[in-house]
Parts: C-alpha cells; sequence; structure tokens
C-alpha cells in the first residue's frame, strides 16, 4: 500500500504535451514517486495533442455547473509509463489549435486567466471534501503559475487538504487585471497584499506562493537565488519571508531515454569503457551538418532556445574569435528573431565551420549531445536546466555560467578537481563575452591534451542524474507537510 497520495497538478507532461523542462520533469517525477510507493496521480488539461494519444479511458467526474466555468469533464486513463492521468476535458478552453499557452501565431491566450483558472479549480475540488471522486490526496503538489490559483480556491474549501508548489521559472508569473479575481470567483478578500495582488495585478504564481504549505525550486542554488533582487522577480519580499519553508531539489533525467549505450538517435553506441563510438558519433554530426570532417578540431554544440537568459547572444558575438583556436559550432534551437538572423549569417559566413538549424529536432539534439567535444550553456539565470546533466552522461564537457542548477550540477575543471575526480565540465563568473571567450579556450586547450581530457570525459559519465534522489527528497517534503 502507498505510504501517500498526492495529486500532481501540471499544464504539460511528456511525452504527451511538451514546451519545455516542465513536461520533462511532470513525465518523469511520477514514475520515481510511485517506484517509492507514493500513489501519484497527475492532472493535466485536455489539449488536442493529449486528448489523441489517450490510452483506454473513461469518464469518471463531470462539473456542469461550476461558477464563472464552462461545463467540463474528468476523464481517467493510465499513461505508458504506469502513472494513472486525470485529464481535465474542457472543449471550448482547450480544445484548439497551436499550443498550451498561446495561439498558432505565438500570442498568448486572450483567455488563459480562465483556462488554467478552471485547471487550478478542479485541483482544487478534487483535494477537499467536494471532490466527486474515490480517490483522495493527502497532498497536491502544484508546478507553475499555471496552477497557481489552487491554495486560494483551497482556502475556502471545506476539508482542504495541504498544497505544495514547485517554482519551474519564477520569471513566468500569469500576471493579469484584478478584475479577473471576481471573473473566476475567487474569495473577495484573496485580492489583498496578503494573497494574490502583486503590484495592482492579480498574480497566479503570487497566490501559489503565498498559499503553499511549502515551496520548492528545481535546484538548491536557485531557491537561494531568487530570494534576492536580482532573480526575485518582484516576489523576493516574500520568498525572504517564507525562506524557512523552500526547498531546492535538483531535478533528475530520464536515463532510459538519455543512454549512450542504447540511444536510437545515435548512429554509433558507446560507454565511458568504450568510448570509440563518440568519435563515430563526431564525424556523422560533422556530416549531417555539413562541416568539415575534421577529427582534431573540438567541436562545440548548443541545443537552447535562443534568448537573452540563455546568454546565445554572448557566444554569438565571439564565434569569429573562437573560430581562430580553431573550433566548429553546431546550434540547434529558435527564439529571438534578431539571434536566429545572426545564427544563420555565422552559418553562411563561415561555411564547414559553422551550422545552424532553426527549429528543433529531437533526434538532432541527441546527435549534438553526442557527437560534440563540449556543450555550450552561458545562460544569464537556470533554474535547473537539463542540458548539462544529458551532456556530462554523454561524455561533452559543459561550459555554463555560474548560476542556478548550473551551479549545483557541474563541477569546474581545474587541476585540483581533476585530481580529485570530480572535475565535470568548465564554470565561468560574471557575464560578458571575455568570461566566456576565456572559459571556452580554457576548455579548448585541455581538450590538446588528451590524457586530461580523457580523465573528465569519464568522470562526466560517472555522475548520478537518476530521479531516484530526487523523489526521495520530494517525499521528504511531503512527510514534512504532513507532519509525519
Amino acid at each position: 500500500m502507498a505510504e501517500i497520495k498526492v495529486l500532481f497538478v501540471t499544464s504539460e507532461i511528456a511525452p504527451l504535451i511538451k514546451t519545455g523542462g516542465l513536461a520533462d520533469v511532470s513525465g518523469a517525477l511520477p514514475v520515481a514517486l510511485r517506484s517509492i510507493d507514493v500513489d501519484v496521480r497527475v492532472l493535466v488539461p485536455g489539449y488536442p495533442q493529449v486528448m489523441a494519444q489517450l490510452g483506454p479511458n473513461e469518464v469518471v467526474a463531470t462539473f456542469a455547473e461550476l461558477p464563472g466555468f464552462p461545463p467540463s469533464r474528468l476523464i481517467f486513463s493510465i499513461m505508458k509509463s504506469g502513472v494513472p492521468l486525470l485529464v481535465l476535458d474542457c472543449p471550448s478552453l482547450y480544445q484548439r489549435a497551436g499550443g498550451p499557452y498561446s495561439d498558432p501565431d505565438g500570442h498568448d491566450w486572450v483567455d488563459n486567466p480562465l483556462r488554467f483558472g478552471l485547471l487550478s479549480k478542479i485541483a482544487a475540488v478534487l483535494s477537499c471534501d467536494e471532490s466527486p471522486l474515490s480517490w483522495h490526496p493527502e497532498i497536491v503538489h502544484c508546478n507553475d503559475w499555471q496552477t497557481g490559483l489552487t491554495g486560494a480556491y483551497l482556502s475556502v474549501s471545506p476539508g482542504a487538504v495541504p498544497n505544495v508548489i514547485t517554482i519551474h521559472n519564477l520569471a513566468f508569473q500569469g500576471n493579469y487585471r484584478p478584475h479577473k479575481v471576481q471573473l473566476l470567483h475567487l474569495p473577495p478578500d484573496s485580492y489583498d497584499m496578503n494573497g494574490l495582488e502583486l503590484y495592482g495585478n492579480m498574480s497566479f504564481l503570487k497566490a501559489g506562493l503565498y498559499y503553499a504549505y511549502h515551496i520548492t525550486t528545481v535546484s538548491p542554488n536557485y531557491a537561494r537565488e531568487i530570494q534576492g533582487d536580482e532573480l526575485g522577480f518582484g516576489l523576493q519580499g516574500l520568498l525572504q519571508g517564507r525562506s524557512s519553508d523552500i526547498t531546492g531539489i535538483l531535478n533528475g533525467i530520464d536515463t532510459e531515454e538519455w543512454n549512450s549505450e542504447s540511444d536510437k538517435h545515435l548512429p554509433a553506441h558507446y560507454s565511458s569503457a568504450r568510448i570509440s563510438g563518440k568519435a563515430a558519433n563526431k564525424l556523422a554530426l560533422q556530416t549531417r551538418m555539413g562541416l568539415n570532417q575534421d577529427a582534431d578540431v573540438p567541436l562545440l554544440g548548443v541545443v537552447s532556445r535562443l534568448t537573452h537568459q540563455k546568454g546565445l547572444d554572448l557566444l554569438l558575438e565571439i564565434v569569429p574569435r573562437l573560430l581562430e583556436l580553431p573550433v566548429q559550432l553546431v546550434i540547434l534551437g529558435s527564439g529571438e528573431p534578431a539571434m536566429q538572423k545572426n545564427a544563420r549569417y555565422l552559418a553562411h559566413h563561415y561555411p564547414g565551420r559553422v551550422a545552424a538549424m532553426i527549429g528543433f529536432d529531437e533526434s538532432l539534439s541527441h546527435q549534438i549531445e553526442a557527437g560534440s567535444d563540449m556543450f555550450i550553456m552561458p545562460s544569464r539565470f537556470e533554474p535547473c536546466g537539463l542540458n548539462q546533466f544529458y551532456s556530462q552522461r554523454y561524455g561533452t564537457p559543459p561550459v555554463v555560467h555560474n548560476t542556478g542548477g548550473l551551479a549545483d550540477s557541474v563541477v569546474d575543471c581545474n587541476a585540483d578537481t581533476l585530481k580529485d575526480g570530480t572535475a565535470s565540465g568548465f564554470v565561468f563568473s560574471g557575464m560578458s563575452t571575455d568570461n566566456l571567450y576565456d572559459t571556452i579556450k580554457r576548455a579548448v586547450d585541455l581538450y590538446h591534451d588528451p590524457r586530461k581530457w580523457k580523465a573528465l570525459r569519464k568522470n562526466c559519465m560517472s555522475k548520478d542524474f537518476t530521479w531516484e534522489t530526487s523523489a526521495k527528497a520530494y517525499r521528504a517534503v511531503y512527510y514534512k507537510v504532513l507532519g509525519r
């Protein structure tokens, strides 16, 4: 029998619907929790992509008269991973072309407050005495702003269970004009600085943080950073006041999907003991991306959103200097038009040495992780990050900025850390082109020392990034909230 029953509420879940790291966490963490006897059920909106992939299912509840919301129903199914799924089916809100948060042109849906207000409302209904289900959670675990109103609704619900919220990225807050409080039938007194009011707006995330029994973030360092002015995004005061209720838990990764010995996307498999396959992947990547087939020139890889947060503007600026070292560069990603244009220009201007694919290709992302010699990830801030995990697991030392989860998961390579076996990448502090260039040059210099590079690569591939440790830490938070 499971020790704890948890309702896990999320706006996206891999592999059914994904825009970013939240989906990966939502797809993997419940699996890991169930393996340690936590009875988790996931509540997710019924987007077209979700509905199209449902296996056998049944309607387990209907909600015809929730004040302020259109009729909806709850569908129960089980994912291929074995995780029970509760799908919130409301065609008028979720059955539309586009993504979870925006239309096909990339503009936010104007009714997002209603769409995610309903998700929060149903999460609250299922977590109190009003639930129509025979299965009753002991804790509701919310994720990011899209589920933030759950605590506000629970504050006036009979028999409400405690709620926990995980911050995946504090920069996205779900802030809307205050009249939405009435439209969403929130408690009238909740629109207050001691509630969901944030600088004159109604904030989904502020509500989530204020009403939560406990707050988690996706890395210990990020838990500290968001309590400061630079990365607090206006919520640092609230978070400082709740510092004893904040726990940073580093994400894990899917080590079956990201396994260089069995990865279906790779032309050659390899391990730390049989590393020769990595060279074959480098050659295949150079061939696919039209780069010069040169085994001796270090190949730098990037898989990222091309945005200010990710710091790729700094990298693009120093490409001409880097090519003189020499290096090659392959970029996969999309984002800000100016950065996309710059990446395309560099690939056109330096054929055979720079390659760029604007967009996303899952297979290519795996091939870049395996075929590159080092991975570049200079994020200005990074709550956790995932690619630095993939890179280390694939023997591709990452170059990262000293922030958030990057600082928690990459140990800078120097004489001491290389000697004691902890080195796993290259870390720089201070967001400047010179600091990034100097750190990449340091990595390139080490690359040309085969003995040391082999030792560094072996360190990377020996690190444990499974979800088991993270799941146990979340279970400990549940115990704490429940007073066990």
